[in-house]
């Protein structure tokens, strides 16, 4: 596979079952392949999106010393301001060249997941920062919602398997700055090649190019999307848990040519993660003479702790 196959999301919900049928089949073929799709049909309008670039912005023009009053210790980055190169992709030396923010889960009455998420962090100086984070949170929340009932059903499971697992879950919104390269890079990329921990990723901001997919043949393919579309990926909890059926595929974000060093790069993925103790034990109907059990058994907490010892924001 040469490009990043496009699907609308309005076939899913249109009511018509041929449609829906047809987005099923073709979100999972995708997924079978190459681990991504360009969705059109979501719901984040476009006042949300340009609000929410607008406050991003907003934000990572704050003078050096008032974002670093946001960087939270003791949470490994779970929430709040995480500065310029604090995290590298798993193997890698080099820090990133980038700073983010983190807006983590509004939980619904469930004071258990209360204790144990660390609270979002307000930034006193953008008073609709916080309540626009929050709004796109909820919009992509819905959208990853509808995908994974895609997902569901192309696995042969129950349409609403996933539902109870996102409810409440441990889900990251991370708006990124690439501020401009000031000088040549010695190794650092943008995003180094790496998979996402989580179950899937909802990439606002893809529209230039940067980001790179690794098709099964090894080569990097422009992941470029249309204004109206969001990039969705496979992380490793979900291929983990159908057996690598639906690929994680290692993805990155390249450096621009030269002309382009003097310009900032920003991106907003919305990491889909579930509640902590949902089991990511293999499912049974991804198990056949073909493809034995390649995994362990393990729940999503377990294995998002793992992983941030790997990229060195949790101290083991």
């Amino acid at each position: 596979m040469t490009s990043i196959p496009s699907v609308n999301l309005n076939d899913f919900t249109s009511g018509d079952p041929v449609r829906k049928q047809k987005f099923v089949d073709e979100i999972g073929k995708a997924y079978e392949e190459i681990g991504f799709v360009a969705l059109k049909g979501h719901f984040l309008d476009d006042t949300l999106v340009d609000n929410l670039y607008t406050e991003v912005k907003n934000f990572f023009s704050l003078p050096v010393e008032t974002k670093q009053k946001y960087e939270i210790p003791g949470i490994g980055g779970q929430r709040g301001y995480i500065s310029f190169g604090k995290e590298s992709a798993k193997g890698k030396k080099e820090g990133d060249l980038k700073e983010f923010w983190h807006f983590g889960q509004y939980v619904d009455d469930n004071p258990k997941l209360e204790a144990e998420y660390p609270a979002n962090v307000e930034v006193e100086e953008l008073p609709k920062f916080n309540e626009t984070g929050k709004e796109a949170y909820k919009m992509l929340e819905k959208t990853a919602k509808y995908v994974l009932r895609a997902l569901a059903l192309h696995l042969g499971l129950e349409e609403t398997y996933f539902d109870n697992y996102i409810h409440n879950g441990n889900s990251i919104l991370r708006p990124i700055h690439y501020p401009p390269i000031q000088e040549e890079p010695k190794e650092a990329v943008r995003a180094a090649a790496h998979g996402d921990i989580n179950l899937i990723t909802l990439l606002m901001g893809a529209q230039g190019r940067g980001l790179q997919v690794q098709n099964h043949k090894g080569e990097w393919i422009d992941a470029i999307a249309e204004p109206d579309e969001l990039m969705i990926n496979v992380g490793d909890m979900l291929s983990r848990h159908t057996n690598n059926k639906l690929k994680s595929t290692i993805h990155r974000v390249i450096n621009p040519p030269r002309e382009l060093w003097g310009t900032s790069r920003y991106s907003i993925p919305f990491f889909m993660h579930p509640v902590s103790d949902m089991k990511l034990d293999v499912l049974e109907s991804c198990i056949d003479a073909e493809n034995p059990k390649k995994y362990d058994d393990i729940t999503a907490g377990e294995f998002l702790h793992e992983r941030l010892v790997e990229l060195g924001l949790i101290k083991k």
